[in-house]
């Protein structure tokens, strides 16, 4: 897991080959103005998911892994909690692979939480569980989904 400012985004360019597409998308777009929903980047290497989120507490938050994707997630119109578990002290999941997602139960709490701005950006691999979108308001965020190579 990564948790950096928005303005060093360009030091993580050669984390992965499809990094350099994800961050340009990100540093060239007005993320506030960007529809809701799939926004096209490179087809399914690197793609972003625009979404509104609304409230809930640590309690109501899923622990989610990804075995296909990376993600990017940057709260757009306010701050949010994250929680984090790495995989390792996550039991064995059932994992649905045509959503490249595996969810554990409501109410499982995150090993650690902390908070996002929105000057900020977050990268979660495949052994990094964790638990988004933790807010007392309805919020904007995007998730630039980069697959793994």
């Amino acid at each position: 897991m990564i948790l950096d400012s928005l303005k060093n985004i360009k030091v993580y360019s050669n984390l992965n080959p499809n990094f350099s597409k994800a961050i340009e998308f990100i540093l060239n777009s007005d993320l506030n103005s960007l529809p809701l929903g799939r926004n096209e980047i490179c087809g399914d290497a690197v793609f972003a998911n625009v979404m509104e989120v609304k409230p809930k507490t640590k309690e109501e938050a899923m622990i989610e892994i990804h075995r296909k994707y990376i993600d990017i997630q940057i709260p757009i119109t306010a701050g949010e909690v994250m929680g984090y578990t790495p995989l390792k002290e996550l039991p064995e999941p059932d994992f649905d692979e045509a959503a490249d997602a595996a969810l554990y139960p409501q109410g499982m709490a995150a090993r650690e939480y902390f908070n996002v701005n929105t000057d900020e950006f977050v990268v979660f691999f495949p052994q990094d569980g964790h638990a988004p979108a933790i807010t007392p308001a309805p919020m904007k965020k995007i998730v630039v989904k980069v697959a793994v190579v």
